[in-house]
């Protein structure tokens, strides 16, 4: 059982019943959570959505290494049970493929087929492939199988006709010497603008081109990276930034979760990426913050696991546990205004509500969000 926080003016649970759940944009410096802990009245919903019977029915599914104690028959009953409708399959690099035989499958067309036919036959589309990785990491072994998993995941993708490839762009060293990776986001002192630079053009841009123009010429033309911490890519602006470097193969694996801490607004994220006809794919997960925390130590200090929540500042959470249910009506509503083509990929890495049991808290959320904004 662990101990309740002290010095708050709030608990957690009356600072997010009193702020109405507010987005990270409220969070981009403590001064503003204080603020917001010091008032204790209610802040209106945030871009309150109407329902249109116009919006397209976006398809609610889960990423699948949180059933990695299952067996793929076992997982894909636990899913239909949810009543979810697609899936995000690991195919290897962190995600792994405990579901997915990747080089037997891309071996024989028969066996890739028969293994999309179990998914179909319980009303589940596969819907995308992920093979998170890095690509360019200084040590070649590491990067190369992270290459080699990337091909051929594009190679099971063209056989399956799945549309969308997910993963991280990668991070590279800062200097052809390094042995590890160095993630770069600060350019001074000058000699780290210079390491910048040098991963940008000597490593990121040359591989990826020659990786958009490899799943290009199998037929997939949606790489979906995830904004994620500890990788080049970790924000709209370095996303846009290898797209424009690279091409239109390139888009966003959409994770809130990594850009509330961020200071971002969700809903001009979305609108911003929609514009651009970069949105391939969304995790759905959220982050909560301890204010105290934040407070003393900034956002740079997440915790992964549940002994270290005293000292956190923020944490994943399942969807609806880290922000309101109106917050998350705006943010679905957004994707569809903007005409995601996606699915609404639950990824859940809550540490209080681990494995199966976030994955049916956010579920339930998402469908009933869902329901209001299509007026069913």
């Amino acid at each position: 059982m662990k101990k309740p926080r002290k010095s708050s003016a709030l608990d957690r649970r009356q600072f997010l019943a009193a702020t109405g759940g507010l987005l990270a944009a409220a969070v981009p410096g403590a001064a503003k959570i204080a603020d917001v802990v010091g008032s204790a009245a209610p802040s209106p919903s945030p871009r309150a959505p109407k329902p249109s019977g116009s919006l397209r029915k976006i398809p609610i599914g889960v990423f699948d290494p949180v059933y990695e104690h299952l067996s793929l028959d076992a997982m894909l009953d636990k899913v239909s049970t949810l009543g979810l409708e697609a899936m995000e399959i690991g195919t290897g690099g962190y995600p792994n493929n405990r579901h997915c035989p990747l080089d037997e499958l891309i071996a024989d067309r028969s066996k890739a087929k028969a293994w999309q036919k179990k998914f179909e036959d319980k009303g589940i589309h596969v819907a995308a492939l992920s093979c998170h990785g890095n690509p360019v990491h200084p040590d070649a072994k590491h990067a190369q199988k992270d290459i080699d998993t990337f091909r051929k995941t594009v190679l099971l993708a063209e056989m399956l006709d799945v549309k969308v490839i997910v993963g991280f762009s990668g991070c590279p060293g800062g200097t052809p010497q390094d042995a590890q990776p160095n993630w770069i986001t600060y350019r001074w002192p000058p000699e780290y603008a210079q390491m910048q630079d040098w991963q940008w053009k000597e490593r990121v841009i040359p591989y990826w081109k020659e990786a958009a123009k490899y799943a290009r010429d199998h037929g997939i033309k949606r790489l979906a990276f995830e904004m994620h911490p500890n990788f080049v890519v970790y924000n709209p602006r370095t996303l846009m930034k290898l797209r424009e470097a690279v091409g239109e193969e390139i888009g966003a694996n959409c994770d809130l979760s990594h850009l509330f801490w961020q200071g971002c607004d969700p809903v001009e994220v979305i609108q911003f990426l929609g514009r651009q006809g970069a949105l391939f794919h969304a995790h759905m997960k959220d982050t909560t913050f301890y204010p105290e925390n934040v407070n003393k130590y900034g956002v740079l200090n997440f915790a992964f696991e549940k002994s270290d929540l005293d000292s956190a500042s923020e944490t994943f959470r399942a969807v609806g546990y880290g922000h309101s249910a109106s917050l998350w009506k705006s943010v679905i509503k957004a994707y569809m205004d903007v005409g995601f083509e996606g699915i609404l990929s639950i990824e859940n890495e809550d540490p209080i509500l681990p494995g199966e049991v976030g994955v049916e808290r956010a579920a339930y959320v998402l469908r009933n969000v869902r329901r209001e904004l299509l007026g069913e």
